[in-house]
């Protein structure tokens, strides 16, 4: 395993495909097992006794849990080699599925949801700085792109071919083989994740002592994170229970919806690529225009869902530009934070971005028995709205000069 360099060092480095391709891959198992109840919903609601609603809290409970646990165990952990700690979260992840296969109840499999969770959240604030510290800051885009992309790959292949051997096979089987391809990525991930050296933000003064600085960075990546927030809330009001939305106001025949959420992982990929290949350029500009879109596209779902033709049209080019969403917000982070506070700044993006999906959830769950799943689309619009408003003050934040930054925390 070779050494990365900090990204202060002034050696040229080769473009780390290969470790960027295993946190990609990492990413897709991970993603696969926090949304796998979105597409099993009705198979694991009668199984369990339990309604759809109760489920998908399921992903409230996970996301609620990766809030309360990554900042405290980002801290606890802070002196564990970030390689090390990627192969941990991987292999508690995996055993936190394989306990929810083997699960009778549904109140045991919250409890190991827990479990999940607290992985999960960890792994999400090391898997963002990993990528960073591993390019130039000028190549954190496409960095971002490349491992974010296992997220998207796991809207296309992984949900949609976890939701059809749950149809098929049975929802508890899906789980299993998500475990197992958990135990082989955390192998994986020992043996090709390339190690890094994290940054310091401590200066030594003339006579020795050594004094932390307070990083400038943080209203700007704190901002971001909010924004992070607001659009992952509207965005899992809808996506959490986008199977009964398909079905029910669709009209989708259940054994399709596997096949149409592929389609709208397909068009999530086309997003990624673009942000990495085009949009990531100008995160900002490109912000502004990806979240106006999407607002446009979900009208046009809340309008034209029961005609087939316009509202599938809708449904993918929602899928389409929300793909680009999630690496645009994490490149705008990486960017507005210094190399040495990127650790940190992972840390409370995860928090922040888990608060999003777990409100967004909750929200919609609440929504779903007060004023129907029809409905959710239009929440999801209102509040992206917001998320356009707080886009423009982080970027007039961002425009602050430079010489405000401190000494030891460069831009």
């Amino acid at each position: 395993m070779s050494v990365i360099e900090s990204s202060r060092g002034k050696t040229a480095k080769p473009f780390p495909w290969t470790g960027l391709i295993v946190l990609a891959s990492a990413v897709f198992l991970s993603v696969t097992g926090e949304t796998l109840p979105t597409g099993l919903l009705p198979d694991m609601s009668a199984s369990l006794q339990v309604g759809e609603p109760a489920v998908g809290l399921l992903v409230t409970i996970f996301a609620f849990t990766v809030v309360a646990t990554t900042t405290p165990l980002s801290a606890l952990t802070r002196r564990w080699p970030r390689h090390a700690v990627v192969v941990i979260v991987l292999a508690v992840l995996g055993l936190s599925n394989l306990l929810t296969a083997l699960a009778p109840t549904y109140g045991l499999i919250v409890v190991i949801r827990l479990l999940g969770g607290m992985a999960h959240g960890l792994f999400w604030a090391v898997v963002g700085a990993y990528a960073g510290h591993m390019v130039a800051k000028e190549h954190i885009g496409r960095a971002v792109s490349i491992t974010l992309g296992g997220g998207t790959l796991a809207l296309i292949f992984g949900v949609p071919l976890g939701t059809f051997v749950g149809h098929a096979f049975g929802w508890r089987l899906s789980f299993g083989a998500l475990a197992i391809l958990m135990f082989v990525g955390a192998l994986l991930a020992w043996w090709l994740l390339p190690v890094i050296q994290r940054e310091d933000t401590s200066l030594r003064t003339a006579g020795g002592t050594i004094v932390k600085q307070r990083d400038r960075t943080i209203p700007a990546v704190v901002l971001v994170c909010v924004l992070a927030s607001v659009v992952m809330i509207g965005q899992f009001a809808l996506y959490t229970y986008v199977a009964p939305f398909m079905i029910d106001v669709m009209g989708i025949d259940p054994s399709a919806v596997g096949a149409l959420l592929f389609v709208y992982g397909v068009a999530g990929a086309v997003g990624v690529f673009l942000s990495g290949s085009v949009l990531g350029r100008h995160p900002q500009r490109s912000l502004v225009i990806s979240i106006v879109i999407t607002a446009l596209a979900v009208t046009a779902l809340a309008l034209f869902a029961s005609q087939p033709i316009p509202g599938i049209v809708a449904f993918v080019l929602w899928g389409l530009v929300f793909g680009a969403l999630p690496p645009l917000l994490q490149t705008r982070m990486l960017h507005a934070s210094s190399p040495a506070f990127r650790d940190t700044a992972s840390a409370l993006y995860t928090t922040a971005f888990n608060v999003g999906i777990g409100g967004g959830a909750l929200i919609g769950a609440l929504l779903y028995g007060a004023v129907g799943v029809e409905d959710l689309p239009w929440v999801y619009v209102g509040v992206l709205v917001i998320a356009l408003v707080l886009t423009v003050l982080t970027e007039r934040l961002a425009r602050r000069p430079r010489s405000a930054a401190s000494p030891a925390t460069p831009a």
